[in-house]
């Protein structure tokens, strides 16, 4: 018998001054037995950063060739792609074709060897972004995950300060490719 997924119910109040974007995010985000709860809260990081209005998690870890976020229009193409981690690079150039703008949130102890080895392949894509999520800060926020998270966003000139339980912390992002923001 498979297990099933956790879920947790998610409210972030954003003030993304960077891209002039205030919102309050009500979700629900289901964590798929295999995933990690650093690649969890990466993914919910990647919403609140990209977030727009008809923005959403796909099926997740086990749906094949979607990412993990996408917004599309009203034909049904997607506009916005949303990737976190390490993906297939020859996959993710593929996907990129089909869509206006790609964002990938990459993270990881051995992000640096990983971007080293797609760095060049990537920056190819003319409509994909990639960013580095510091992973000493996801970490920071999988010691004190809870089935409900109740984050307070504000981000500015590319630094992140994510208010929770009572502590703020934060970090940069690090731009590594692709337009910006």
């Amino acid at each position: 018998m498979a297990l099933p997924s956790t879920i947790y119910r998610a409210s972030v109040q954003l003030s993304d001054l960077d891209r002039q974007v205030y919102a309050d995010i009500q979700t629900t985000i289901a964590q798929h037995p295999s995933e990690t709860s650093e690649r969890l809260l990466a993914r919910l990081l990647a919403l609140s950063l990209c977030y727009e209005e008809d923005l959403a998690f796909t099926k997740g870890v086990g749906s094949g060739d979607e990412p993990d976020l996408w917004s599309k229009g009203p034909d049904g193409r997607v506009q916005l792609w949303v990737e976190v981690g390490q993906p297939d690079p020859e996959r993710l150039a593929k996907s990129c074709r089909h869509v206006e703008r790609a964002f990938l949130f990459t993270f990881g102890a051995n992000v640096s060897r990983w971007l080293t080895q797609h760095q060049t392949k990537l920056a190819q894509v003319k409509n994909l972004t990639v960013i580095c999520i510091d992973f000493d800060f996801l970490r920071q926020l999988c010691d004190k995950l809870e089935r409900v998270i109740n984050w307070s966003i504000t981000v500015t000139e590319g630094n992140i300060y994510l208010t929770y339980d009572g502590q703020t912390i934060e970090t940069s992002l690090e731009h590594i490719c692709g337009p910006h923001r």
